[in-house]
């Protein structure tokens, strides 16, 4: 039995943050139930990247919507709105991701749900909270990045502001929904009562920040200071970061200065070794050079045997063959309803050895209204 089975989630939610969510407690065993516009659905049906689609949905959206079921309803026409609060009297979790004061005015808001259901648990996801100037931006993964001073973490220090490439707030964020929810469900289990979870992305990102802001903070407000050149965190000493070999690159973690001097045969480090950050730039154009003279495989061929911290700097290809990538058996088919395969990745949690995986792709709009009706209403 899976550990959310039977646990009845609704999802009020669209694009990336609020159905991430949604899918880990569909990949743990819950009913995830999607309530979506009639006709076009939620918007991330058409939210495609590099424009790849299976059927009418982007390959996107059936891989952060495995396994979920969809419910159809006008939420502004009355007779939906009664069959939605019926729903809502069924539920466990409730979530949604939409612009502060929405739900309200749909009389849906954490208040009104908990007079329909007292036991529920609420979940809400928004851009910046509903406190200050930013509660009315959009929430959108690059302007939060942009605002929240990550985009100068990545990249070398002469660069401009580097983004993350991928959406880190929408994924962070739905991850301490899911968090928040669980607790929340620990606690109904001995008190009886519903509660309200509220997480927003730029907190999300302001958390997975958390130690370089402290460090800020701390340091008499001095910004971050990325490397010269190879930077891999902007608070970290040498040798920490990348460097290209003769025929790739090669990732150096923390290690002793004076250890890997002897390895690369570099004794001109070693007086700079005591204070690795204030020397960084010029302890790692050392090593870079040194690194370049010859390739990847023959610095791996000493360094792991003299258990220094290194790895190879692979592309997708080279990981995805890899026998360490294969034998973490980390993928999974989605059968569309045409019969096509689309691969992804899997729940990456193990429960008692027991590996979760959903061959079901995203829900077509209304999918199923006929079946939710006749069980739930």
């Amino acid at each position: 039995m899976a550990p959310l089975e039977n646990l009845i989630v609704l999802e009020f939610c669209q694009y990336m943050s609020g159905p991430s969510a949604g899918m880990r407690m569909a990949d743990l065993g819950a009913t995830v139930i999607k309530i979506e516009r009639p006709g076009t659905g939620e918007g991330g049906r058409q939210l495609a990247i590099r424009n790849l689609f299976a059927g009418n949905n982007s390959v996107l959206f059936h891989t952060i919507n495995r396994n979920k079921l969809s419910y159809s309803a006008n939420l502004k026409d009355p007779s939906d709105l009664i069959k939605i609060k019926k729903l809502i009297e069924k539920a466990d979790v409730l979530i949604h991701n939409f612009r502060p004061g929405v739900m309200e005015k749909l009389e849906l808001g954490f208040r009104d749900c908990a007079r329909i259901n007292p036991k529920l648990i609420y979940g809400e996801i928004s851009g910046y909270g509903k406190e200050g100037k930013w509660q009315a931006k959009p929430g959108q993964d690059l302007l939060l990045q942009s605002i929240s001073g990550l985009t100068w973490l990545s990249g070398n220090k002469n660069d401009p502001p580097v983004p993350f490439g991928l959406s880190i707030a929408d994924y962070m964020c739905g991850t301490h929904l899911v968090q928040g929810i669980l607790a929340a469900l620990i606690a109904r289990s001995k008190t009886g009562k519903g509660a309200l979870i509220e997480v927003n992305l730029l907190s999300s990102l302001i958390d997975f920040q958390f130690e370089v802001i402290t460090t800020h903070l701390n340091d008499s407000g001095k910004l971050p200071d990325r490397a010269l050149k190879g930077n891999a965190h902007a608070y970290l000493s040498a040798p920490y970061g990348i460097y290209a070999t003769s025929d790739g690159h090669l990732a150096m973690a923390m290690e002793d200065l004076k250890y890997l001097a002897a390895a690369l045969e570099l004794p001109q480090i070693i007086p700079l070794a005591e204070d690795g950050f204030t020397h960084r730039d010029q302890i790692m154009a050392a090593i870079a050079s040194a690194l370049a003279s010859a390739s990847t495989r023959h610095w791996l061929s000493i360094f792991e045997p003299a258990d220094i911290w290194c790895a190879e700097v692979q592309n997708y290809d080279q990981f995805t063959s890899h026998p360490g990538y294969l034998a973490m058996n980390l993928e999974q088919s989605i059968t569309l309803a045409d019969g096509q395969q689309l691969k992804t990745t899997r729940c990456p949690i193990r429960i008692d050895g027991h590996i979760f995986r959903s061959s079901k792709p995203g829900p077509e709009v209304g999918a199923d209204n006929r079946q939710l009706e006749q069980t739930l209403l």
